[in-house]
C-alpha cells in the first residue's frame, strides 16, 4: 500500500511540472530526428532555421546567413547553384511568408510561438526586405561573350583538338587529337632550322617534331650556319620587383616591345621559364622604359607575336629591332601562381588555370591551352576576333594570312579583306612563312571536292532532248555529268544502290548494300541513265569489300562499307583518266558542318508511289540536329538526319549508299553522309537517316591508307 501511494504522489508531481512547461511542437520533434540542411543549399531551411527573435522592420527571413568557409562551393557548378539560391526576388519572399496556412498540424512552422512575430496577413503590403549579403560579381559573365553550349564545354576542347582546329605540321590528327609526328615525315625546306645545341635540320617542322616528343624547346633560329653563339634565347632581368624580358640573339641583347605583347606570348615565356609555371602567365604586364631601375638597359626592342602554342618565344614571329622611346612600354613577366588566385566566379581552363569570364572568346589564348576560345557562339567585338562556325575564335591577324584556320576556310575568304602581305624585311624570324609552305604543299597533294566545271553542264552525248521534271519526293534531274563523284553499285547485273567515289581505287557505300562477295559486284562511274551508259561511263570490277566489323543489320548502326576496285593491268590505277569523274573529300571532323546547313543528296531511288527513277536525280536537304525526337532509341551514334520536316524532300528506297554531300565556305565538297534508312519516305516528321561519315574517318583512313583520304590535318 505504501508503494502504491508513493507512485501516485510522483505521478501527480510530474503532471504538474508538465503543465508549466511549454509544449514541444511537431516541428521541434522533427528537428530532433531530421538532419539539418545548410541554408546555402536549401532555401526552405533558411526560413525554418531563423532564430526565434522578433523580426525588425525590413528584416528578410530569406536572407543568407553568414557564410561558412566549409560550405563554400568547390567548383563553378557549385557556385552557380549557390547563386541561384541567393537570387530571391521580393515576390518569392512574399509568396513564402504570406501563404495561407491550410493545415497547421502539417506545417507547424507557420504557427508563431511565444516571442515570434506573426506572419503577414494575405493582402497586406510586405515590408521591404533587408539587402542580403552579396559576393563581388565579376565584371562579365559567360552570357556576355556567348560562351557555350554546356555540352561543348564538357568535351574539354583545347588547341590539340583537331575536330575543332588544324594541327601544326609537326603534329598529325589521330582520333580527334593532334599527336606528335615522326620527324622524318616533315618535308625539306629551303632555309634550314637550327637547334639550341647547334644541330641543323632541314625544317622547323623537324625540330618541333623532336621538341613535341621531348616536351621541351629545341628550335632556336633559321640559318644555314648553325652556331651556338647565334642562338635565340629569352630571359629576364629584374627592375625592382618586376621581371623585364630580354631576347638574346646574334643582334645582341634586346628588350621585348610592349606593342605586341599579350597573354598568349606571356604564357609561352612563363611555361618555358620554369616548370612551376606550366599553366602560363597571370597577365601580360608592361611598364614604361623610363621607369626601369638600374643602368645599361638595351635601347632597342623586338616585337613578338605568338599563337600561344609555342614552347619558347624563339618559335614565335619576331620582328627586327627598333629604337625605344622613353615612354614606350616594354614587356614584363608576371607568371601564374595558382596558390594566390581566387578561383570562385572564374572560368576553369582545361589545364586547371582560372581566368576571368571577360577573357573568353576574345581570340587570344588566355588559358595557355586555348580552351577559352573553343566553345564560342560568337566572339568579342572589342578585340575584333574572328568567329569560325566550329565555335572557335581566332585573332584578327590570322585572317587572310594565307593559312586556313577555320575548318571550312571562312577566315581566308575574299570577303574578309585583302590578303595580308608581309614584308620579309620586317622579320628577324617568321615561322608562319614555313608553316604556310608546308601546309600548302601537303594540302595540294590530294585533289578532291572540286568538280570539273568543263563537264558539269555538258549536254547528253547522244543528242537526245529531255525536259527537267520535278521528282515526287522533291529535287530534280541532274545533268549527264553533273554529279561527278556519284557511282552505281551493280549487283549481279542489277543496280539497287549508289555510292560515292573517294579517289584512287576506293568507293564508299552503305553496308546493307553489299556482301563479302566482290566478284558479284561492279561499280559504274559517270552513269546518268540507270539502264544506259554514256560516252564517259566506266564499269570497273571489284577487288575487295570491307564491311564495318560492327555493322548491325537490325539497327543499321555502323552502316558503312568500303569497296576497293581492281587495278588495270600493269598499273596501280583502276581507271583511265576521265574528265567526268572526280573524287569527293572525306570529312575528318564532326564539327565541319552543323545543323541547318544545306547539303545535296543524289540517286536513282524510288518515289512515293514505288516507281524507280531512270535518270540520276538530286535535291537539297537540311541537316537536322534533334533527330532523337523523331526516332527515339533507334537513332544511334554515327547517324545523321537530313531532309525536310514537311516531307517535301527525302531520299527513298534505291538511294541507299548514295552520298549526302556538303560544301564548305571555300567551295570544297565533302561526303557528309551515306543514305542508310528511314521511315515513311517523304512524309512530314520522318527525315532520312544517314551514316555520318566523319564519325568513321579513322576507320576509313585505316583501311584505305593515310594519303588516300587525308587532305587536311595530316
Amino acid at each position: 500500500m505504501r508503494i502504491l501511494c508513493a507512485f501516485i504522489f510522483i505521478c501527480v508531481l510530474q503532471s504538474a511540472s508538465l503543465e508549466k512547461a511549454e509544449p514541444i511542437t511537431t516541428q521541434q520533434k522533427q528537428d530532433v530526428t531530421k538532419p539539418k540542411i545548410p541554408p546555402e543549399t536549401n532555401p526552405e531551411a533558411a526560413v525554418e532555421q531563423t532564430p526565434d527573435v522578433n523580426l525588425e522592420k525590413g528584416a528578410n527571413r530569406l536572407s543568407k546567413p553568414k557564410s561558412d568557409p566549409n560550405l563554400e562551393p568547390k567548383s563553378e557548378s557549385d557556385a552557380d547553384q549557390r547563386s541561384d539560391v541567393e537570387e530571391t526576388t521580393d515576390s518569392d519572399i512574399k509568396s513564402t511568408t504570406e501563404s495561407p496556412n491550410t493545415n497547421s498540424q502539417q506545417n507547424p512552422a507557420n504557427t508563431p510561438e511565444k516571442g515570434q512575430a506573426k506572419p503577414k496577413e494575405t493582402g497586406t503590403k510586405p515590408t521591404k526586405p533587408e539587402p542580403r549579403p552579396t559576393k563581388p560579381e565579376p565584371k562579365s559573365t559567360k552570357e556576355d561573350f556567348f560562351w557555350g553550349p554546356p555540352q561543348c564545354e564538357q568535351q574539354n576542347y583545347t588547341r590539340l583538338s583537331c575536330s575543332k582546329v588544324f594541327c601544326p605540321p609537326w603534329r598529325r590528327c589521330i582520333a580527334g587529337v593532334c599527336v606528335c609526328q615522326m620527324p622524318y615525315k616533315c618535308p625539306r625546306q629551303d632555309t634550314h632550322a637550327c637547334t639550341l645545341d647547334g644541330a641543323e635540320f632541314y625544317s622547323m617542322c623537324q625540330t618541333n617534331a623532336i621538341a613535341c616528343r621531348a616536351n621541351k624547346p629545341t628550335f632556336s633560329h633559321f640559318s644555314r650556319t648553325c652556331k651556338t653563339d647565334e642562338n635565340v634565347q629569352t630571359t629576364f632581368r629584374n627592375s625592382g620587383d618586376k621581371r623585364v624580358l630580354e631576347i638574346h640573339s646574334k643582334k645582341g641583347k634586346m628588350l621585348v616591345c610592349g606593342s605586341e605583347w599579350n597573354i598568349a606570348a606571356a604564357n609561352v615565356f612563363c611555361r618555358n621559364d620554369s616548370t612551376e609555371y606550366y599553366r602560363g602567365a597571370e597577365r601580360a604586364s608592361k611598364m614604361q622604359y623610363v621607369e626601369l631601375e638600374g643602368e645599361d638597359w638595351p635601347d632597342q626592342c623586338m616585337k613578338v607575336r605568338c599563337t600561344g602554342s609555342e614552347l619558347s618565344l624563339a618559335e614565335c614571329t619576331i620582328y627586327n629591332p627598333t629604337p625605344i622611346k622613353e615612354k614606350q612600354q616594354v614587356a614584363v613577366a608576371n607568371c601564374y601562381n595558382e596558390t594566390t588566385k581566387e578561383q570562385s566566379m572564374k572560368f576553369r581552363c582545361v589545364n586547371g588555370k582560372y581566368v576571368n569570364y571577360g577573357k573568353l572568346c576574345d581570340g587570344i589564348d588566355d588559358c595557355g591551352d586555348n580552351s577559352d576560345e573553343m566553345c564560342c557562339q560568337d566572339c568579342q567585338k572589342k578585340t575584333n576576333a574572328f568567329w569560325c562556325p566550329s565555335g572557335v575564335c581566332i585573332p584578327r591577324h590570322a585572317v587572310r594570312d594565307g593559312v586556313r584556320d577555320c575548318l571550312g576556310g571562312e577566315d581566308e575568304l575574299e570577303e574578309n579583306g585583302p590578303i595580308v602581305e608581309n614584308d620579309p624585311k620586317e622579320f628577324f624570324t617568321d615561322p608562319l612563312a614555313e608553316i604556310k609552305k608546308i601546309r600548302s604543299t601537303a594540302e595540294s597533294k590530294l585533289q578532291c571536292g572540286v568538280p570539273n566545271m568543263d563537264y558539269v553542264y555538258k549536254a547528253e552525248d547522244d543528242g537526245s532532248s529531255r525536259q527537267r521534271r520535278k521528282r515526287l519526293v522533291g529535287g530534280e534531274e541532274s545533268l549527264p555529268t553533273q554529279i561527278q563523284w556519284q557511282v552505281a553499285i551493280q549487283d549481279e547485273g542489277s543496280i539497287h544502290c549508289g555510292g560515292v567515289y573517294l579517289g584512287g581505287c576506293w568507293v564508299l557505300t552503305a553496308a546493307h548494300c553489299v556482301r563479302p562477295k566482290p566478284k558479284s559486284f561492279r561499280v559504274k562511274f559517270s552513269l546518268w541513265r540507270k539502264n544506259r551508259k554514256q560516252s564517259t561511263t566506266d564499269s570497273i570490277p571489284v577487288k575487295k569489300i570491307i564491311i564495318h566489323e560492327n555493322y548491325d543489320a537490325q539497327t543499321y548502326v555502323n552502316d558503312i562499307a568500303l569497296v576497293q576496285l581492281e587495278e588495270l593491268n600493269l598499273s596501280d590505277k583502276c581507271m583511265l583518266d576521265n574528265p567526268a569523274i572526280r573524287a569527293v573529300c572525306v570529312p575528318w571532323s564532326t564539327q565541319q558542318f552543323q545543323p541547318n546547313d544545306t547539303c545535296t543528296i543524289s540517286g536513282w531511288g524510288r518515289d512515293k508511289a514505288g516507281m524507280s527513277a531512270s535518270i540520276l536525280k538530286w535535291a537539297n536537304v537540311t541537316i537536322i540536329g534533334d533527330c532523337q525526337n523523331f526516332y527515339k532509341h533507334r537513332f544511334l551514334p554515327g547517324m545523321e538526319c537530313a531532309g525536310d520536316l514537311e516531307g517535301k524532300v527525302d531520299s527513298c528506297q534505291g538511294d541507299s549508299g548514295g552520298p549526302l554531300v556538303c560544301k564548305d565556305a571555300s567551295g570544297l565538297s565533302y561526303v557528309w553522309g551515306i543514305v542508310s534508312w528511314g521511315d515513311k519516305c517523304g512524309e512530314p516528321n520522318h527525315p532520312g537517316v544517314y551514316t555520318k561519315v566523319a564519325h568513321y574517318f579513322d576507320w576509313i583512313r585505316f583501311n584505305t591508307g593515310w594519303a588516300a583520304v587525308t587532305k587536311f590535318n595530316q
